[in-house]
């Protein structure tokens, strides 16, 4: 008679050898092409800073929280910028380490280098036609860091809105962000970059050709050409105090409820977006171009104490900010486009010392954690259990209580 102990200790043996071999599996990693315009790699825009105090880096831990957050909502890639701070190389090394502790974790990075005309910032009139001296510090670190962590940085971007001409404090011409996309062109060419990383320029929609005629300059022609791809700027929420017609029209509106007043307004504010792009595309098709256009920025903020709020526009609060985000999701996922969507998380250092500025209140979620409305879906569904933002747990804003929200929802100024 055969013993059976011998087997079954045989079988005991492989189970836990067969456990020990097994191992999450790790992500190949994607290409640009891949990744841009894939619905199942939504793209959000990026900054870690937590204090109205600019110069308290946000610290590796930090980092890694943030990431863990994005990365629950669905994001798998960020658009970044401060190459010249600590954060930006910070954030490449948070998630290399988040990817050797679970190489299941997926992130993928845009990495923009800021771009200045000399006398940028100064109190000395700028020369838009002539660069800073802190552009090749910055080209320099951004093709380093794309160099060191290439299985993170996908995209870099050679400027933000350093062309658009009512950044008068800083702009340039747009011969200077060709230069610097070409010296990117070529490093490529001679395989001292990766041939798979998409080069372009982050900019207002107008830069790129659907703004005046004033932007349709030779050296703009020659830079769409030079790009891989156009990243476009949209912002309906600043023009409904620069440019309000879409948003004060009464038409259509007649007899409506309140809250369908919002909702067709919102929807206007959808179509807004659209049209710029379709500008920017309409302009690059006139030049016998046919590349990819993804959107590099837009964005509802939730809060204004100034144009766009009660004494204002009417425009921000997290009501309709929900209403933007789903809007922008729905037509770039449909249409095969990246949305960029500003941002992840408030940043308390921008617009100054009013708190109620509306650079300041951007964010999908506050500052301290908090998921605004347009997340209170995916905070009931546990999508963030476990996870923390400055050692808090996320939970809604308003205690998630929508009568109490809907008192801050704003009615709209209709001419």
């Amino acid at each position: 008679m055969i013993s059976i102990r011998p087997v079954i200790l045989c079988f005991f043996f492989m189970i836990i050898l067969f456990s020990c071999a097994v191992k999450p599996k790790e992500k190949m990693p994607k290409t640009a092409s891949e990744i841009l315009g894939n619905p199942n790699y939504l793209a959000i825009s990026y900054g870690g800073y937590r204090y109205q105090d600019h110069s308290i880096e946000p610290t590796l831990q930090e980092l890694k929280d943030d990431m863990k957050l994005l990365h629950a909502l669905g994001i798998r890639i960020v658009r970044t910028y401060k190459v010249h701070k600590p954060q930006a190389e910070n954030l490449l090394k948070a998630i290399s380490e988040l990817k050797k502790q679970d190489p299941s974790f997926e992130m993928y990075v845009m990495l923009g280098a800021w771009i200045d005309c000399k006398n940028a910032w100064t109190d000395q009139e700028p020369i838009h036609d002539i660069e800073s001296e802190a552009n090749k510090p910055q080209m320099e670190k951004v093709v380093a860091l794309a160099n060191q962590y290439p299985d993170i940085v996908k995209v870099i971007a050679v400027g933000n809105e350093a062309m658009v001409k009512w950044a008068a404090s800083y702009y340039v011409e747009p011969y200077i962000i060709l230069k610097w996309v070409n010296y990117l062109q070529d490093l490529k060419e001679k395989g001292e970059l990766s041939k798979d990383l998409w080069v372009t320029s982050s900019d207002n929609f107008a830069s790129w050709g659907g703004g005046g005629p004033e932007y349709h300059v030779n050296d703009l022609n020659k830079l769409i050409k030079a790009v891989d791809f156009l990243s476009v700027h949209t912002y309906p929420m600043h023009d409904t105090h620069y440019q309000p017609d879409f948003w004060l029209n009464p038409e259509g509106l007649e007899g409506k409820t309140d809250m369908e007043k919002i909702e067709i307004l919102m929807l206007r504010a959808k179509k807004y977006a659209m049209m710029q792009y379709e500008n920017v595309k309409k302009y690059m098709e006139s030049l016998g171009v046919s590349k990819p256009i993804h959107i590099g920025e837009t964005g509802w903020a939730s809060m204004s104490s100034g144009f766009y709020g009660a004494d204002g526009s009417k425009a921000c609060d997290e009501y309709k900010e929900a209403l933007y985000y789903k809007h922008m999701r729905d037509w770039t996922n449909e249409a095969g486009m990246s949305c960029f969507y500003f941002e992840g998380f408030d940043e308390p250092w921008k617009g100054g010392d009013n708190t109620g500025n509306s650079e300041k209140h951007f964010g999908l979620f506050t500052v301290e954690g908090k998921a605004k409305y347009v997340l209170w879906n995916m905070v009931d569904k546990g999508v963030f259990k476990g996870l923390t933002r400055n050692g808090n747990p996320i939970i809604k804003t308003y205690n998630g209580d929508k009568n109490t929200l809907m008192k801050d929802v704003l009615l709209l100024p209709i001419k």
